[in-house]
């Protein structure tokens, strides 16, 4: 499928739609759907540590490393436990998170040396070959920004792999959403971005709106990925995802995106990518999600009917059940995925562990 060929102004003039136009926007960018099906990927979702070098002003899963409650990291034996519950479940992605460079801190670097560890990407890699080796689960990594070397590691043991870009606007480091995380510069997002694609790892990234960004920021980041993807044709699924306000955060104060403004930024998304799919967190719209099935939204992301979701605990995941009722009652059908699409299950995209793992699901 080409992707059309939008100029900046064109995307500013989506995105400042009005009135009758909103409702023509919708309407192109749900044309743009190849099916009917909404696709979802049952999941558990495992936080390896809740440390992470970043602040950021709208964060709810980091924790401080002098916090009592804080997992400083999770070991071995409990993550597979939990793996082994997901099976029960039916699981297929274990969600492997942790915060950015985590092991700069002190207290998780000296529980990865008592484990036998020089870094959390060494610790990933034995978690993610673990999952492959005893469990049924693919791994699906989010480790934040990576370099080329660490990226080739981890694609021996990663179905595959994803980091938010959020947005391309260096502005926000200075705002109180990213003026406290290092890893949030949009140059080093970028450069991780890119070397997945250069290293052939199907990737989901993303954008997240309302966190003091422009318009034009907007546009900017959908245009920097479309760039990305033209090259190296990598980036299987783009999320969409709203800043939501939360009890204790810096930006509690901060207004959330309208669900007008979400609307349009999906159906643009669609527009500019009609080779990727585009997801929106159910848990964070639960009253509005099927409007964005109308707007080019064909995917729920990971779902999970065993844990919480870390970085939004105050939202729960819809049960599978009413995820379909709310699929099935704007006229689509929801079918469960892989955390890798199909079009990249290949010698071209995955090492040989992971193929072998997936031919041996049997997964239809």
């Amino acid at each position: 499928m080409n992707p059309p060929k939008m100029l900046k102004e064109d995307i500013l003039l989506l995105l400042n739609s009005k009135k009758n136009k909103i409702l023509d926007l919708m309407n192109l960018a749900n044309s743009k759907g190849e099916n009917s099906v909404i696709t979802y990927s049952k999941n558990a979702f495992i936080p390896l540590t809740e440390i992470c070098r970043n602040e950021c002003g709208y964060c709810t899963f980091r924790r401080d490393p002098q916090d009592p409650l804080a997992c400083i990291l999770m070991h071995p034996h409990d993550v597979l436990e939990r793996l082994n519950e997901a099976e029960k479940y039916g699981c297929k992605e274990a969600l492997f998170t942790f915060g950015e460079r985590s092991d700069e801190i002190s207290q998780v670097k000296n529980v990865l040396d008592e484990l036998g560890f020089e870094s959390m990407v060494e610790y990933l890699y034995h978690i993610s070959y673990e999952t492959l080796k005893k469990t049924n689960l693919l791994p699906h990594s989010n480790p934040g920004v990576l370099n080329r070397k660490e990226l080739k590691m981890l694609k021996e043991v990663n179905a595959s792999m994803g980091m938010m870009l959020e947005s391309t606007s260096s502005n926000l480091m200075k705002s109180l959403a990213h003026k406290k995380s290092p890893g949030k510069n949009p140059w080093l997002r970028i450069q991780t971005i890119e070397n997945a694609g250069k290293l052939r790892i199907p990737f989901t990234t993303g954008l997240l709106i309302g966190i003091g960004e422009t318009l034009e920021d907007r546009a900017e980041s959908l245009m920097e990925l479309r760039r990305i993807q033209d090259k190296y044709g990598h980036i299987q699924e783009i999320i969409i995802q709203n800043f939501r306000s939360k009890p204790g955060i810096p930006m509690e104060n901060h207004p959330e995106p309208s669900l007008v403004e979400m609307v349009k930024t999906v159906a643009v998304a669609k527009l500019l990518f009609p080779d990727v799919s585009i997801q929106v967190p159910p848990n964070l719209n639960r009253e509005n999600a099927q409007i964005f099935l109308l707007a080019g939204c064909d995917d729920w992301g990971g779902v999970s009917p065993l844990t919480h979701d870390y970085v939004n605990p105050e939202a729960p995941w819809p049960e599978i059940e009413e995820l379909t009722k709310i699929t099935e009652d704007v006229g689509f059908s929801l079918s469960e995925r892989l955390p890798v699409y199909s079009k990249y299950i290949s010698s071209e995209f995955l090492s040989d562990i992971v193929l072998e793992k997936i031919d041996s699901m049997n997964f239809k």
